[in-house]
Parts: structure tokens; sequence; C-alpha cells
């Protein structure tokens, strides 16, 4: 598989996603919302374009030098291929975790991330809701993560997949119901879980930073329950927003972060 055919099932797999959470929003929505589409929707282009520029299929690529080369802790092991593609989705998620929680303890990173949390609804397209310079300091951690763990090519995308139908899902207005609910938070982030991520007060939006398993908040005592029919004030604390363009973009610049 070449970086045109990795483009290719991103981008086929991103519209799936998308397309799949509008629908869920649409005939089960957990609360009235309107969607800042207009925001979140030009941020999503413009770290496309910056991805594209500086990176393209880099991390995909990062993972085929490994493979050839012999690099990494999986290729150390000779892990059989089913071993690393559970220790690649499992780690790079462990990863994620460490990151998003880092997004939140490290005042430089806040200020990048709290763009993500100043969209005034909580919907699908809030998944798309990113600063460019947040997806910059991003890449170096994806990179060196895909490295030192040898992941294979092949995983890397899978999780990369997967990675991104579950951060669109959960970012979901959308209510699950009551007996699925009980079930899925034991392995899954669900909407519930990371709706209570994006609450104003403080405790709340420091918890549940997994994005595909609800395993690393339970270990690190991160973990905070939350079901469909909890309703929370979404946003920045003190109900700060940005709700124009403009504003979410310069957010990093302004004293109070």
């Amino acid at each position: 598989m070449n970086e045109i055919d990795v483009g290719i099932a991103r981008t086929v797999v991103f519209c799936l996603a998308l397309g799949a959470g509008v629908l869920l929003e649409r005939f089960a929505p957990q609360a009235p919302l309107r969607a800042s589409w207009r925001v979140n929707g030009w941020l999503w282009v413009a770290d496309a374009l910056l991805v594209g520029a500086v990176c393209g299929a880099c991390v995909y690529a990062a993972a085929s030098w490994a493979d050839r080369t012999g690099f990494g802790l999986l290729h150390a092991f000779t892990a059989p291929t089913g071993v690393a593609l559970c220790t690649t989705l499992v780690g790079l998620d462990l990863v994620s975790y460490g990151w998003h929680r880092a997004n939140h303890r490290i005042g430089m990173l806040w200020r990048f991330h709290q763009v993500h949390h100043s969209d005034p609804s909580f919907t699908a397209s809030t998944a798309l809701r990113f600063h460019p310079g947040e997806i910059l300091l991003s890449l170096p951690v994806r990179l060196t993560a895909v490295l030192l763990l040898g992941a294979p090519p092949g995983a890397v995308l899978a999780f990369e997949l997967l990675f991104t139908v579950a951060n669109i899902i959960e970012h979901g207005n959308i209510h699950v119901a009551p007996d699925l609910e009980r079930l899925l938070p034991y392995v899954l982030v669900t909407p519930a879980l990371h709706r209570r991520h994006h609450s104003v007060n403080r405790p709340e939006l420091d918890s549940n930073f997994g994005t595909i398993f609800s395993l690393w908040d339970r270990l690190l005592r991160t973990y905070g329950a939350s079901s469909s029919r909890l309703i929370f004030s979404t946003g920045l604390p003190g109900g700060r927003t940005a709700a124009t363009l403009r504003e979410a973009v310069l957010l990093p610049l302004r004293a109070r972060a």
C-alpha cells in the first residue's frame, strides 16, 4: 500500500464516520444543539492543508521505514502479526491519552487545546475543531511513538482509521440506549463520557481523556461516569467560547489562557 492508497482510505473512513455521526445526531439527538460547522470546518481545512504540507502520510512512512530496517520494540521481539496489531492499537491509544492529558496540564499546550473546548456546542463537528498549532505540536509525539514501538504500517493505518471513527462518534450529540450505555463504557469511550470531558466545570473537564478505550482513565483515576440522561454545559471554564473563526485562531494569543 502506497501513500496515495493510505490517503484514500483515510478520506473514505473520515467521510463515512462523519456521515454516520451526523445521521445519529439527527435521529437520536441527546439535546437540541446547533453545530458550529463554519468555524469547525474551516479549522479542519487549515489542519488538513498544514498536515499535507508539513507531513503528508509521514506517520505511515515512518512505520514503513521501521518495518524495513527492523527498528523499534516490536521488531526486537519479532512479534507475530496479531500481537503487533493489538499492541499498536493499545500502545498508540495510551500515547494519545498521555498527550491529551498533557494538553490539560501544561500551559503552553492548553493555550492551543482550549480552542477545541471553546466550541459553544458539542456535536460531531467539534471533532474537527483543533487549532493548527496543536496539530503541529502533536506530530513529533506521534512519529516518536510509532518509531519506538516499531508499529507495522498496516497496524498504524488501522489505528488511525479507528481513531478517526471514535473521535467523531464520541463528539456526537447522540443519545445512546440505556442498555447499550451500561456496557460500552467498560471498554470504549462513549459520547456521554466525552461530553462530560467538555464540561465548563474544571473537575469534569479534567476527566475522561481517552479516545478509543476507556481503560486508561479507569487505571489512571481520571474516569468520570456519565450517561445520555445527564446534561452538561459545554465550553471553556467561565463560559467562554470562540464563536467565530477569528476568535478561535487568535484564542491561544490571549493573555488569559
